[in-house]
């Protein structure tokens, strides 16, 4: 008896719980999403890029999501400008997590990262659940955007491994602490992402072959990383900058592909991205460990390029500024300190470029 009391007392708290709460779609006007995603027919907004965000003010004590995810997507919850917590989302059901509760009142500002690749999850955000009597208001796009084209270094792969023998794990993935979001957070700039972990240009990571059948590009110019081949709507708002950081994968040991292959591949992005974006500048990146193929194959790109698109920027490399004993994360790529280091590297590139000023 007194078990079914209790049963029934919890069915009616929840009762009123789900009473207090409302829900809004997630293509309201007043939710942003800054990345590649697609809105459905029923009002959700499905992506799996690694670095997308949500965005949104509210008032009330409290906020949510519903979503369903296709595996598993680490996200990072941002509170008023805080990352107050990591969360896993999994389940293909829609489900309601609650991401910040009892806060003061007043208006606060949500970010919901996505800070996994899409390579392990798709994720569609149903809508926002927040308080009956709560609002919510529009975020204002940063008034600059850079988009960045990468790999595992671009992804924030492992900068949260505690070492750099340790082996991957999706938990230590988290593409707010890598070097664009480092950067973007510098310059006060929104950012779009386009990176997928082992992929090269023509090569990915260790194949035997010197051309993969899927590689970033295939990848860039889709609306999604890995859950469908759909072709994306460059329709948007454009990028002021875009940075591309591809090549460490297709140079890694075994079939080395020939650089004209790369190089004839590169100009092909190049001019996508340029034809699509108005001729907007594009940094091309030397990565930090690059080898002495990767910078030949680069130097011949810049030779290529160097008469045929005046928009084509190239950074000064700095290699070696990494200390394996305190700036490497999982499989020996750069943790958080790592990635910092590569961003304060590239600030003033970017600086220069775009005149964009230099805090002290």
């Amino acid at each position: 008896m007194i078990k079914q009391l209790l049963t029934i007392a919890f069915l009616l708290l929840s009762a009123l719980a789900s009473a207090a709460d409302k829900q809004v779609k997630a293509n309201d006007k007043n939710i942003s999403f800054v990345g590649r995603t697609e809105t459905l027919a029923d009002g959700s907004v499905r992506y799996d890029w690694v670095g997308t965000y949500m965005k949104t003010r509210f008032t009330g004590g409290r906020i949510g999501v519903v979503a369903s995810e296709t595996g598993k997507s680490y996200y990072n919850v941002i509170i008023d400008g805080r990352v107050t917590k990591k969360i896993l989302i999994t389940g293909t059901n829609p489900q309601t997590i609650m991401l910040a509760e009892k806060l003061p009142k007043g208006e606060h500002e949500l970010m919901l990262q996505k800070c996994t690749e899409g390579e392990y999850g798709c994720t569609t955000i149903h809508s926002v659940v927040i308080d009956n009597k709560a609002t919510l208001s529009v975020v204002a796009p940063k008034s600059r955007l850079i988009e960045a084209y990468g790999d595992s270094y671009t992804v924030g792969y492992g900068t949260e491994g505690l070492k750099a023998s340790e082996p991957f794990k999706l938990e230590t993935e988290n593409c707010y602490k890598a070097y664009i979001p480092i950067m973007a957070r510098y310059f006060d700039a929104d950012y779009r992402i386009i990176a997928h972990s082992g992929n090269g240009m023509v090569r990915n990571w260790g194949d035997k072959e010197q051309q993969s059948p899927v590689n970033m590009s295939t990848r860039y110019t889709q609306l999604y990383d890995q859950f469908a081949t759909t072709p994306f709507n460059y329709d948007q708002r454009k990028p002021d900058i875009v940075t591309i950081n591809i090549g460490t994968n297709d140079f890694s040991p075994t079939a080395i592909p020939e650089a004209k292959n790369y190089v004839e591949a590169y100009i092909k992005m190049i001019e996508t991205i340029s034809s699509r974006y108005d001729n907007v500048p594009i940094l091309c990146i030397t990565p930090h460990s690059s080898t002495e193929y990767l910078r030949a194959a680069l130097q011949l790109l810049k030779e290529s390029t160097a008469n045929r698109f005046p928009n084509v920027h190239f950074a000064t490399t700095m290699n070696n500024i990494i200390n394996e004993d305190v700036d490497l994360g999982s499989d020996w790529h750069p943790n958080y300190q790592g990635q910092t280091k590569i961003a304060m590297t590239l600030i003033p590139q970017i600086s220069k470029i775009m005149h964009w000023e230099v805090k002290e």
